[in-house]
Order: C-alpha cells, then sequence, then structure tokens
C-alpha cells in the first residue's frame, strides 16, 4: 500500500529528482510533488514523497532530522489536508 511522505525544510534549491533520489536509496518512489507558492511561483521549502510501506516507513525513521543541502529535514507520514473553510 503506498504511503504520503511529509518532507519539510528542504533547501529552495531542491529539485524533485535530488528528493527522488534521497528517498530511492529506501525503496521504490512512486512520485515526488515539491510545493510551489501560488504567486510567486518559487519553491516553498517542502513537499511529498509517494512510497510503499515498509519502505516509506524506512525512509521516515532514517531521514528524519538528516540533513540535506545544508538544512535539517523535517520527515514524517502526511496528515490528510484539513478542509478549508470557504468565504
Amino acid at each position: 500500500m503506498a504511503k504520503s511522505i511529509y518532507v519539510g525544510n528542504l533547501p529552495w534549491s531542491a529539485t524533485e529528482e535530488q528528493v527522488q533520489n534521497l528517498f530511492a536509496e529506501y525503496g521504490n518512489v512512486l512520485s515526488v510533488k515539491l510545493v510551489n507558492d501560488r504567486e510567486t511561483g518559487r519553491a516553498r521549502g517542502f513537499g511529498f514523497v509517494e512510497m510503499e510501506d515498509p519502505a516509506a516507513a524506512a525512509a521516515i525513521e532514517a531521514l528524519d532530522n538528516s540533513s540535506f543541502g545544508g538544512r535539517t529535514l523535517r520527515v514524517n507520514e502526511a496528515k490528510p489536508r484539513a478542509p478549508r473553510p470557504r468565504y
């Protein structure tokens, strides 16, 4: 079963390919989506990686608090997004 992993505190220069290569050490990466600011188009420093379990659990365990591009990563299982109120 596929798991979505939240990856935070990424360097703004990180590419989806670099993140995929980082996680590929722990198993098959199904997808990588880095989040960009809607207004500016610049990276927001976080994203999501989709992997099969148990590779996802191994990647979370190994990469949380690890250094990548001079920054300490925050890696955990992604929580479903809370619905946003409509105005």
